[in-house]
């Protein structure tokens, strides 16, 4: 029986990349090579303990990252923008992580759009970030990160994501407000947010990997259900069984609460609301769908994390 080909997954002991390693080990047709900076973290072992070959390798490491890759077949790649929110670090990332690419037979890529390709920088409906940019974390990887696989002649498959279900059990869940009534703030007016669990990211990137010859090349948006706040907020109330109403706030009051992502996160979430004819098509349910057999809805997903629900 011949060796199974070796996928080397970066960020594997994060949120995404620990999707696609465990779901990679849990379909079994691939070999795991877990890229993490310390090897020996809980989430290390772990993955360890499931079967993957976890290794040392640094984003800004390229010779740890070539030695990563050496002797995959393919991988997935990430960065973890969210880490240190500066721009020019995640293109120097990317660029280290192309360099070290070359020679892999398939790349998958987790990016999003270039948001400035629906609002230009001198639309003052939206803050322009940092000079150049609306959605920091969306631009830098359609705009600048994007066009340097396709320069290094890599055969890439481009995933754009959605919002993450996981962002609600804690952080965008409903909060007890001082009439003890639970509400959810979600900054999406009536528009739709398109969402996916994690661990469906992970099997989506599976489906990818295993037909090269359809998805090299292409960009696929991953949604298993577009939805309302008002409609998130329903299921809210089925899951929990108690009434939780949707109260929306604004951008300007999202962007105002001072953590360190909330002028991104809120202009993200502008664009999400005003902006849906531009985002949502390029996230098909039916394609993501044909991916993964039975995508999680929201409500299924808030049913198997009910005990991780922090509300606020």
């Amino acid at each position: 029986m011949s060796e199974k080909k070796i996928i080397a997954v970066v960020g594997a002991t994060g949120e995404q990349g620990g999707s696609v390693a465990r779901a990679l080990l849990a379909d079994g047709e691939f070999a795991v090579r877990a890229l993490a900076r310390n090897p020996e973290s809980d989430a290390g072992k772990k993955l360890a303990e499931l079967g993957a070959e976890v290794v040392k390798a640094d984003l800004y490491d390229v010779e740890s990252l070539r030695k990563a890759f050496g002797g995959a077949y393919g991988a997935f790649l990430v960065t973890p923008y969210f880490t240190h929110m500066t721009p020019a670090k995640e293109v120097e990332e990317v660029r280290n992580l192309v360099e070290a690419a070359h020679g892999l037979k398939h790349v998958v890529w987790s990016t999003l759009e270039d948001t400035r390709e629906a609002i230009s920088l001198d639309d003052d409906r939206m803050p322009t970030l940092e000079g150049k940019y609306k959605v920091p974390h969306f631009d830098v990887k359609g705009g600048e990160a994007d066009p340097l696989f396709a320069e290094a002649g890599l055969p890439t498959t481009y995933v754009r994501n959605s919002f993450y279900w996981n962002n609600l059990l804690q952080g965008s869940a409903p909060y007890r407000a001082g009439d003890g009534a639970l509400r959810l703030a979600l900054p999406m007016g009536e528009s739709r947010i398109s969402g996916i669990a994690a661990e469906d990211i992970g099997k989506a990137v599976v489906s990818i990997l295993k037909q090269p010859e359809k998805t090299i090349g292409q960009t696929i948006g991953l949604g298993a259900e577009h939805l309302t706040g008002q409609e998130v907020a329903e299921v809210f109330s089925e899951v929990l069984q108690e009434k939780v109403v949707y109260e929306p706030m604004s951008h300007n009051d999202f962007r105002a609460l001072g953590f360190p992502a909330a002028e991104d996160l809120g202009n993200m979430f502008q664009y999400y609301t005003e902006f849906a004819s531009h985002i949502l098509p390029r996230r098909d349910i039916g394609q993501t769908r044909e991916l993964v057999a039975a995508p999680l809805t929201l409500k299924e997903f808030l049913v198997a994390h009910r005990e991780e629900i922090v509300l606020g």
